[in-house]
């Protein structure tokens, strides 16, 4: 389990591929490396991952982590390359205050950046997710204004929702652009995308509750009782 409040930035020193994924070692890690154990997990730019290999005293400290094909499709982080900085935060201690929100670092899919206005300090940014498939349902029936999300692993407060426009804004005040590597990205950039949790578990709860069976029969089942109720009036 993670916060959302990203610890530090690191950089992508090597990258190894193969037909079953990928290593990334990342340097200028020591910070988070003094407790760190082969097995731990680290949050890399909001993916949950495992270290595999670690080193807190060379290259300013590095450390291994492996992606799965399944971590490289639903996330940005294949699109990495040497040099890039990545967002890391460790597994939550339960020793500490519990900032941001109840983070999985299991991405639900990726948005681009679709536009950055500054705001006097802040900077306001605006996402587009892709078009709802049969595989990758919309993640829009879970982000509500003032609800949380998590972008490349950084929770953030939702600003505005864009229904129509398949949109999402988030503000960023100046500390946080100091701290993330978001407000470094250009538009267009993918960026990695985890939704509320407790969002997932209420749809999950009413569907099950009304007989449904995921989106399309929640929405079924709401339309339906909609129906019912207007021709009741009507009669």
């Amino acid at each position: 389990m993670f916060t959302g409040l990203i610890e530090h930035l690191g950089t992508v020193s090597d990258i190894v591929r193969d037909e079953g994924g990928c290593t990334l070692a990342i340097s200028d890690s020591a910070v988070i490396l003094g407790d760190c154990h082969i097995g731990d997990s680290i949050a890399v730019n909001g993916a949950c991952l495992t270290v595999t290999e670690f080193h807190p005293e060379e290259k300013g400290g590095w450390f291994k982590v492996w992606l799965a094909n399944e971590t490289l499709s639903r996330t940005e982080l294949g699109q990495r390359t040497i040099g890039d900085q990545v967002n890391l935060e460790r597994a939550m201690g339960a020793h500490v205050r519990f900032g941001g929100h109840f983070v999985q670092a299991h991405v639900d899919g990726t948005a681009v950046i679709a536009g950055s206005v500054s705001d006097g300090d802040s900077l306001r940014l605006t996402f587009k997710l892709p078009e709802s498939t049969s595989e990758r349902p919309s993640l829009l029936p879970y982000l509500i204004p003032k609800g949380y999300v998590t972008i490349d692993g950084a929770s953030l407060t939702l600003t505005a929702v864009n229904d129509a426009e398949r949109s999402f804004s988030v503000m960023l005040i100046q500390h946080t652009q100091q701290k993330i590597t978001l407000s470094k990205k250009k538009l267009g950039s993918e960026v990695n995308i985890e939704v509320d949790m407790v969002g997932k578990y209420v749809q999950k709860s009413v569907s099950a509750a009304l007989g449904g069976s995921g989106d399309e029969g929640l929405r079924e089942l709401i339309e339906k009782v909609v129906k019912d109720v207007l021709d009741k009036r009507a009669q």
